[in-house]
């Protein structure tokens, strides 16, 4: 099997890795020469995500692409797969995902339960919403936003002009939506074969900074209904968009137990990383197995378990590692250098986990780790 992977960052690699394990050919496409896949795979094509050529040629190499990121050119894509080429996930899922309010129209209209939302104009559809459904509120690009980047809270009237000006004064498709008061925040990963066999995760339970994901604990703290509630709606999320591949779908829990659907991403994401040492399958492997026609494996979870990101800290520069000895010192303790050549401030570099017989001593063992280890630059 001949696999093409668009981008050759973090997860590409460790799409990679596991592709390389049980034998395939892998050819990457990635703009970064020394991007953290390249010296691992068998043919890296440097170019631009947007390179129609360079993903025409990616396509001709390979048997079935896949990619780690939504922001790509969907159109090529298209033209691909009516020429006869496989794409996983597919990229009608991937047009109607990767725009936030065609998402959440799609969810509305299967009876999903999401935060209401309204297409923005102007400022005028930001205060019409702020009318009926009170502050604050959340505006949103409906493209290309990640990792809080895209976002702008509106915590009551006068933050409106601020946050339409910084989202580019409708220069892009905005859209804003209800403030959910949560309890937890929850990501369930759910993978789903071309057979239409489906795979549910273990449910991590996430913790955010600064709208930047800092730590995900497995198994989440949940009521048995809640928990139940949750894998059904991941279920119900992949039969709505017709997912192959692995799925990461971003919940609320309220306090009275109500979830709703915050995002979907098309692809293995930040919160599963806990899956390579956690699980019996990991979500690379799953994902591989997935596009591949291959069985799904195992989710079984082997002990509780913390991941936490190295995000870049202190100044931009070239990236070094600091407390790797005293780390790798903490009992259960697995890391991940991407190799990321170059730190700039609150970029994921890398990430950790550590697992314990409780969660409790998962979590504490975590903590300790993160005081010592950090990715800096110099």
């Amino acid at each position: 099997m001949k696999i093409g992977i668009i981008g050759g960052g973090q997860l590409g690699k460790m799409m990679v890795a596991e592709a390389k394990k049980m034998g395939f050919y892998v050819a990457i496409l990635d703009p970064t020469p020394n991007c953290p896949a390249h010296s691992m795979v068998d043919n890296h094509i440097v170019a631009n995500f947007d390179d129609q050529e360079a993903i025409r040629q990616l396509a001709k190499e390979c048997q079935v692409l896949t990619y780690e990121f939504e922001h790509i050119d969907v159109e090529v894509l298209l033209k691909l797969e009516k020429e006869g080429h496989r794409i996983y996930p597919t990229p009608k899922s991937l047009a109607l995902i990767q725009n936030k309010y065609i998402q959440k129209q799609c969810l509305e209209k299967k009876h999903i339960p999401i935060p209401k939302f309204l297409q923005v104009q102007g400022t005028q559809d930001i205060e019409k919403a702020g009318e009926q459904w009170g502050y604050p509120l959340i505006l949103k690009t409906c493209t290309g936003g990640y990792d809080g980047k895209g976002n702008a809270v509106i915590r009551n009237k006068n933050d409106i002009e601020q946050a339409y000006e910084q989202l580019g004064q409708g220069q892009f498709p905005l859209m804003v939506e209800e403030w959910i008061v949560f309890e937890k925040e929850i990501s369930v990963l759910a993978c789903r074969g071309t057979d239409g066999e489906v795979g549910i995760y273990p449910i991590g339970e996430n913790d955010h900074q600064d709208n930047i994901l800092v730590e995900t604990k497995v198994p989440a703290q949940l009521p048995p209904s809640v928990e139940k509630k949750a894998k059904q709606l991941a279920k119900e999320v992949m039969e709505v968009f017709e997912g192959v591949g692995m799925f990461c779908v971003e919940m609320f829990v309220t306090k009275a137990g109500q979830v709703y659907i915050n995002e979907v991403a098309p692809r293995p994401h930040n919160s599963g990383h806990y899956t390579i040492e956690g699980c019996i399958t990991s979500q690379f492997e799953q994902h591989i197995r997935s596009i591949c026609h291959l069985p799904l494996g195992d989710t079984t979870l082997h002990s509780p378990i913390v991941m936490r990101n190295l995000l870049g800290a202190e100044k931009e520069g070239k990236a070094v590692v600091k407390g790797m000895k005293e780390a790798l010192a903490v009992p259960g303790l697995t890391l991940h250098i991407y190799g990321k050549e170059k730190v700039s401030l609150q970029r994921k570099m890398g990430h950790f986990t550590v697992q314990a017989m409780t969660l409790e001593e998962a979590v504490k063992q975590a903590r300790e780790a993160s005081v010592y280890i950090k990715v800096v630059g110099e």
